[in-house]
């Protein structure tokens, strides 16, 4: 499945160039227009650092949590059935769906460093850097992957899936870090943020990116392997009910 979707990338790149526009205006734009107001504290970095690796784990998100679509798309076409009758493992089958989300995942991460190199943004990129960022994309395209799976196994349409994947992404990308740090949220939306695994993913890809440590780093990648593993085996428990 993961070199499927390599090969439909290759043949046809235009959806990788239709999707950087989204990280693009949020760098060019929000990001630039917020570091002149200087509102919100980030400490020693620019506003457009401490931004990035949230632009990075938006745009890995929002390439994840639609990939129930294809489910959808695949059952009406009839290849979910087909899929189903091979002696592959379930998991096997999930597993694969969340690589190929995570190799767009790497795709959207290397337009986000390019663009954010021409603005200026000061990135660290190590060997042990780019582990870290191959290992949080992998990890959270997974469990939002899943997540997705597991809406598309249970809505069954795309109209619905549609909707309420709008209805998951905006409330998950704002109740985090991505934006803003968690400190100056009220009370209730800090618990939100310190549950939210998107949070987790920022916070990784922060600290290996912008502040050069590897400072929580292990409970960050602790967190999402274990959502990621939960997710992953409720995806295969409900994958073949969304033929029914």
């Amino acid at each position: 499945m993961a070199e499927m979707e390599i090969r439909k990338l290759l043949h046809d790149p235009t959806e990788l160039v239709t999707r950087a526009v989204q990280p693009i205006l949020w760098l060019g734009i929000f990001g630039e227009a917020l570091s002149k107001v200087r509102a919100i504290p980030t400490g020693n970095y620019s506003y457009l650092q401490f931004i990035t690796p949230g632009i990075l784990t938006q745009s890995i998100v929002f390439i994840a949590i639609f990939y129930g679509l294809n489910v959808i798309w695949e059952r009406d076409l009839g290849l979910l059935q087909k899929f189903l009758v091979t002696p592959a493992p379930r998991l096997a089958l999930v597993w694969g769906k969340m690589v190929s989300a995570a190799v767009r995942g790497l795709f959207q991460a290397v337009i986000v460093f390019i663009f954010a190199y021409l603005l200026g943004v000061q990135i660290i990129l190590t060997p042990f850097s780019i582990l870290i960022v191959l290992i949080i994309t992998l990890l959270g395209a997974g469990f939002f992957t899943g997540l997705s799976m597991v809406i598309a196994c249970i809505v069954k349409t795309r109209e619905r899936f549609m909707g309420i994947g709008q209805v998951i992404t905006l409330p998950l990308f704002f109740a985090s870090n991505a934006i803003y740090p968690i400190s100056i949220m009220p009370g209730w939306l800090q618990f939100v943020a310190t549950i939210n695994p998107l949070s987790y993913m920022v916070d990784g890809l922060r600290a290996v990116l912008i502040a050069g440590t590897s400072a929580g780093i292990a409970l960050d990648l602790s967190v999402l392997f274990v959502t990621t593993l939960i997710i992953s085996l409720l995806s295969a428990y409900m994958y073949p009910k969304v033929v029914m």
